[in-house]
């Protein structure tokens, strides 16, 4: 996808999650995130997320999810990218596999903001109905057990919402701990 398109599919509304209470500046990977700072500000301060910004920027994403906006991320933590066989991130960055990489990554992003809330409502609708449609162009399925969200890839994978809610200037963004496939 060029970048052009991808800053197109991107500026497009998020639709948000929804979750009991926003909170203000949640702690994720032990730094506080901000909502007056972008996606990209955020994430490069949180330890939790260092597998992810390396790879955000191995995929030259890094000015578009600093971008206006507003997105919606599906954010996996270092704990899931170690998840994949050995070897698979370390391939992912190479500049060869940029276009894989970018695939991979634009799967965890949705134009739009989705509170948890708003994932929740969409939760509940019949199957077919409850997905949202990636940057990438593939959908993620979302569903419900209790109050936690849980997220499906096209693979059948399905991985849960750790840390939901977290507001950005530009999105929102929601911690996940597995790595969505395309």
């Amino acid at each position: 996808m060029s970048k052009t398109l991808l800053r197109l599919a991107l500026g497009l509304s998020l639709v948000a999650v929804a979750a009991p209470a926003l909170a203000k500046n949640p702690m994720v990977g032990g730094a506080p995130m901000y909502a007056s700072k972008t996606i990209v500000e955020n994430a490069v301060n949180s330890k939790d997320h260092t597998t992810l910004v390396a790879a955000v920027k191995a995929a030259g994403l890094v000015d578009t999810l600093s971008g206006p906006g507003p997105f919606t991320v599906f954010a996996p933590t270092n704990a899931a990218f170690a998840k994949l066989p050995p070897g698979t991130v370390e391939n992912l960055v190479q500049p060869q596999n940029k276009a894989t990489l970018t695939k991979i990554l634009t799967y965890h992003v949705v134009p739009g903001v989705y509170t948890a809330k708003d994932l929740m409502a969409l939760a509940k609708k019949p199957e077919g109905q409850n997905q949202l449609t990636t940057v990438e162009g593939e959908p993620l399925a979302v569903s419900a057990r209790g109050k936690k969200v849980y997220v499906t890839d096209v693979k059948g994978n399905t991985v849960p919402v750790t840390i939901p809610n977290v507001m950005q200037s530009n999105g929102v963004i929601h911690v996940v701990s597995g790595v969505l496939m395309p």
